[in-house]
């Protein structure tokens, strides 16, 4: 399982998609330090930069990438048949790359969000987010990691879930908030450091169980996926 993680970090950091996680995390902190330095109000900036900008882009747009990329590659290209032929449990597999995705993640997304909850002037702002986004780093590359293996787009079919479902949708249709993931983060944050830019109708229970249920349930539908691949590469 170890030796299954390695080779998906080595792998996912020597290909040019590692390159693409960068530029959103810096735009973050870039426009956060230049607020900053200018000595505009948090009040007036806030909710652009560390909502708009932070929860609803670079956390679920990392994930997506990142948990697309540990095994969807593999899968396209068919080299998810030398993986398969190994003595190892498709459980196994599947929690190593789960396990790559949700670290790389939660690193690139909760680091840079500590850093600009610390430039909007709240050291407890930026813990929070970084608890939060950690939330959903772990329920997001549950997600997308599925997302791999159950359709030959999955890049596509995450940004829909995260422009129509949670952008579009999720402002106009107040049920749809309770099935998305970014305003279990919000709610996360706005308990744990209460502030006027976090609005969400989701309880700090219903963020908790949920993330909880999209980490779980997620994972083990990418395992159960996975073990109905042939040797192939393709599902029988």
């Amino acid at each position: 399982m170890s030796t299954v993680a390695f080779i998906t970090a080595r792998g996912l950091f020597g290909r040019r998609r590692a390159l693409l996680l960068l530029p959103l995390p810096i735009l973050l902190v870039g426009l956060a330090l230049l607020c900053r330095m200018y000595d505009v109000s948090p009040d007036m900036w806030g909710q652009a930069v560390i909502v708009a900008l932070g929860l609803a882009v670079v956390l679920p747009v990392v994930a997506l990438i990142v948990g697309t990329g540990v095994l969807g590659s593999e899968v396209d290209d068919g080299t998810i048949v030398h993986i398969l032929t190994k003595p190892l449990a498709r459980r196994d597999i599947i929690l190593a790359k789960y396990a790559v995705a949700a670290s790389v993640t939660t690193v690139v997304s909760a680091v840079p969000l500590f850093l600009t909850g610390v430039l909007a002037g709240s050291a407890k702002l930026g813990g929070a987010l970084a608890v939060a986004a950690t939330v959903g780093a772990f329920a997001y590359s549950a997600l997308f990691l599925l997302f791999s293996l159950v359709s030959r787009r999955p890049v596509l079919v995450g940004l829909v879930y995260i422009l129509v479902w949670e952008g579009l949708l999720g402002n106009f249709v107040s049920g749809t908030k309770n099935l998305a993931i970014g305003q279990y983060v919000i709610a996360i944050t706005d308990k744990i450091a209460p502030n006027g830019m976090m609005e969400t109708p989701v309880s700090l229970t219903t963020a908790i169980v949920m993330s909880a249920i999209f980490t779980v349930a997620g994972t083990a539908f990418a395992i159960n996926r996975l073990g109905s691949f042939s040797l192939a590469g393709e599902t029988s």
